[in-house]
């Protein structure tokens, strides 16, 4: 187990902002977002820089409101920042428009969240391809069989969501952010509606999409426990990035918690 003080990845000791490194698979440089106007005026970011190299799993925690969704969501193209830069490689979002965001979106992130967002009327199979479907692509298949086997979908391909658990509809969603070989995968508390079984399962399965299919896992978590399968464990507070531990332990990041919440 290794704790880190230092500035956090993207950022130099003197405070500005440095540019996305080669092995970046998402970056940000001087991230601000704000909400609302006036009075109601919220930051939700506050001048962020940040990277997640490739093949590294990343977990982001915080208190309610500390912006480690709104980071996520910034990251993923899924809202605008404010000011600064959002990359996913080399690529600014900024200067994407709509339409190229969306594209981008489909073809090189991966989502999955707390709600497993399966087409009730499509199997397993076929939720698992739907970006790709929705691309016109037909996709790596050695590679689909590839995920599908890893995540131990194999005698669920035919079955629809409501033939499947909820670990077993989190496994799928899983499987849908893995199919396109994505440069990375964003996961918003993805265990949230799971048991604990489960969603040591949907963890144990990130992890190994990390050390055996070369992925690259950003989650956001409040538990310390799934928090531990990651490689790097980020902190924010009020808009800011206030700590990191590498190589983290459930304990380690209980009592990073504590310290900071102190």
């Amino acid at each position: 187990m290794t704790e880190t003080s230092r500035q956090p990845t993207g950022q130099r000791s003197d405070g500005a902002a440095s540019p996305p490194g080669p092995s970046a698979a998402a970056s940000a440089v001087d991230a601000s977002k704000v909400y609302g106007m006036g009075d109601t005026e919220v930051h939700a970011l506050r001048n962020v820089s940040v990277s997640f190299e490739t093949g590294r799993f990343t977990a982001i925690m915080g208190p309610s409101g500390s912006g480690k969704s709104t980071l996520m969501q910034c990251m993923a193209g899924l809202d605008r920042l404010t000011s600064g830069e959002a990359y996913i490689g080399s690529q600014a979002l900024s200067t994407l428009s709509d339409k190229a965001l969306t594209t981008l979106r489909r073809e090189h992130i991966g989502f999955v969240f707390q709600a497993y967002n399966l087409i009730p009327t499509l199997t397993a199979r076929e939720n698992i391809t739907l970006p790709l479907d929705l691309a016109g692509s037909k996709g790596d298949g050695a590679w689909i069989d590839e995920v599908i086997g890893t995540l131990g979908l194999a005698d669920r391909a035919h079955h629809r969501p409501n033939e499947m658990s909820g670990g077993q509809q989190q496994r799928v969603a899983v499987a849908r952010a893995l199919a396109t070989r994505p440069d990375i995968i964003f996961g918003d508390e993805p265990t949230g509606n799971l048991d604990s079984k489960n969603g040591a399962e949907i963890l144990d399965f990130l992890r190994r999409a990390v050390d055996q299919l070369s992925q690259t896992v950003v989650m956001v978590t409040h538990d310390p426990v799934s928090a531990a399968y990651s490689d790097r464990v980020l902190f924010l507070t009020d808009g800011r990035i206030v700590h990191e531990i590498l190589e983290p332990t459930a304990d380690t990041v209980y009592d990073t918690m504590r310290s900071l919440g102190d």
